[in-house]
């Protein structure tokens, strides 16, 4: 992967590309029912999208009160630090829209790989959508 992009995605315009990624990532692997997975949310966030050349291969979306989630990278793209550019980005995002703290649910496999973003894990361990998570804050 040599084209590695991350930019702001339009809920209505890039709709197509974050569903699919989402649905393959949250719906088809991790059996997470589909009524979860959306949102009244979604269309108030701030989306992204990771894009392999012009090929989305990943995506995250920021709320207005620094809640980021819906972290989710194509399998074949995993391990390429494609999830910590994204993470970047829109950490950079939530801080130049003044949100100096942010937070998000994380799946327990995926703390490090938060923390080494800055996050520290605030919550014992729950289950949501049948998966162990833990809360994580960052403070800018």
């Amino acid at each position: 992967m040599n084209d590695l992009q991350i930019r702001i995605a339009d809920w209505s315009r890039d709709n197509g590309d974050l569903r699919r990624i989402r649905e393959a990532v949250f719906v088809a692997e991790q059996a997470v029912p589909p009524e979860l997975e959306w949102d009244a949310e979604d269309a108030e966030a701030v989306h992204f999208l990771a894009l392999d050349g012009d090929y989305a291969i990943g995506t995250a979306r920021l709320l207005r009160d620094g809640h980021i989630g819906r972290v989710a990278v194509l399998r074949d793209w995993r391990g390429l630090k494609v999830g910590e550019a994204l993470m970047q980005a829109v950490i950079a995002e939530a801080e130049r829209m003044g949100l100096d703290r942010q937070y998000l649910t994380a799946q327990v496999h995926a703390t490090r790989f938060y923390e080494r973003l800055g996050f520290e894990v605030v919550s014992d361990e729950f289950l949501e959508a049948g998966i162990p998570h833990v809360d994580m804050v960052r403070q800018g």
